[in-house]
């Protein structure tokens, strides 16, 4: 593996491990990769477990026919993480994952909502719904990369959530935001609390000011 590949596998690996220490991640439920360059992506290889990866538990793949190379065959998730970089060029990092209360409500009806507070504002603005299609599948691909056109955050149904920044630490914080947010919404369900939005003009407001840090732009084609 040549050495640009891996220090993009060494920071994958303590991703990995980042995330099952918090609770983002379990087992060998998720998978990440990252793009090398306009052509090709490197993708955790399949059956690893999250939060136990070395640099050999990666694979080159490429981007336009999800095409590999090397001893481990990658993930099965290919076309959902070729269809975001295909579709959207500013995707660095890649994370799909299952925590517990996102994937709760990605088992619900119950909306996410993005007018809470500060984090949920700029990380949550763009979130899209997926209807559920078998892992792995074409079909899944399609949709996912469909709704990758307007969103940074795609919410499978019945499956968990794919999620893509151009940087490292902003994946790893919009899906940390998004998991403390269903946390929030169930939890205040559960205690009979309300939960008040931010008003609109005031989250407008708040995204065009770029009060909080410079917003990013919905598309990226």
């Amino acid at each position: 593996m040549v050495l640009e590949n891996q220090e993009l596998a060494q920071k994958l690996s303590e991703t990995g491990k980042y995330l099952l220490v918090n609770q983002l991640a379990w087992g060998t439920s998720g998978n990440m990769s990252a793009r090398i360059d306009e052509k090709q992506m490197l993708i955790t290889s399949s059956g690893t477990n999250m939060g136990n990866l070395s640099t050999d538990d990666f694979t080159v793949c490429t981007i336009d026919s999800g095409d590999w190379s090397g001893l481990r065959k990658p993930s099965k998730e290919v076309p959902m993480h070729k269809g975001i970089y295909q579709e959207r060029k500013d995707a660095r990092v890649i994370l799909h994952s299952s925590p517990f209360y996102t994937t709760l409500l990605a088992c619900s009806g119950e909306r996410i909502m993005s007018e809470l507070f500060i984090e949920t504002m700029y990380y949550l603005e763009n979130v899209a719904f997926v209807d559920y299609h078998h892992p792995g599948t074409k079909e899944l691909g399609d949709a996912v990369k469909k709704q990758a056109a307007c969103a940074n955050i795609m919410i499978m149904k019945n499956h968990g959530v794919i999620l893509f920044d151009d940087s490292f630490s902003d994946a790893i914080m919009r899906l940390e935001t998004l998991e403390m947010t269903c946390r929030m919404i169930v939890t205040a369900k559960s205690a009979g609390v309300e939960l008040k939005k931010i008003p609109d003009h005031v989250v407008q407001e708040f995204r065009e000011k770029s009060i909080y840090k410079p917003r990013k732009s919905k598309i990226y084609r």
